[in-house]
């Protein structure tokens, strides 16, 4: 499977791919909102198996793609959506990006292709995302693509020593059609 997008190429993951997820990854600006507080190349490894063994999952239900700049040929995030069981017509958009490549506009264009990928080929009724509330920068990816905030669930995940805030955004079929 393969998206494009007026400067991005969203691909499959293969094994290989993990020496680049490991070096954005192990950025301090990454790791600021997530729950691990450093990353290894055993983790990341597994975290890149996971990817290529869901593509041959049947009937699939995840569909991560490697975010690459085809002039650069240089692999700098990933975005992918992810339904629950076969057949759901509900599923979770998620994406993250190489903190030297943020403030781009690549996420949201990534987000964007993945949205039109879950309505129009997956026939999708509802997509959803959650953010930690302090990470304004993703919050505003979710609202560009036409995303509504639905809520904040207060301090309902606990990482890094502290309670956080999530909040939760979705999008149903006939607003992505309409925007």
């Amino acid at each position: 499977m393969m998206l494009t997008t007026e400067r991005l190429l969203l691909r499959e993951f293969v094994e290989d791919d993990w020496p680049a997820v490991l070096a954005y990854q192990s950025d301090p600006r990454y790791l600021r909102f997530y729950h691990w507080t450093h990353r290894t190349p055993e983790d990341v490894r597994a975290f890149v198996q996971r990817f290529v063994d869901s593509q041959r999952e049947q009937p699939r239900r995840k569909f991560q793609l490697a975010i690459t700049l085809p002039a650069e040929d240089r692999l700098i995030g990933n975005c992918g959506i992810r339904m629950q069981t076969a057949g759901a017509t509900e599923a979770e958009i998620g994406y993250e990006l190489a903190p030297e490549r943020w403030g781009r506009g690549y996420a949201t264009e990534a987000a964007r292709a993945m949205l039109g990928f879950g309505f129009a080929e997956l026939g999708l009724h509802r997509i959803h995302a959650h953010c930690i509330a302090e990470n304004l920068a993703s919050a505003r990816v979710l609202e560009k693509i036409g995303m509504r905030r639905e809520g904040q669930l207060r301090e309902n995940v606990w990482m890094q020593g502290r309670w956080w805030d999530t909040l939760i955004y979705g999008i149903l079929d006939y607003e992505w059609r309409n925007r």
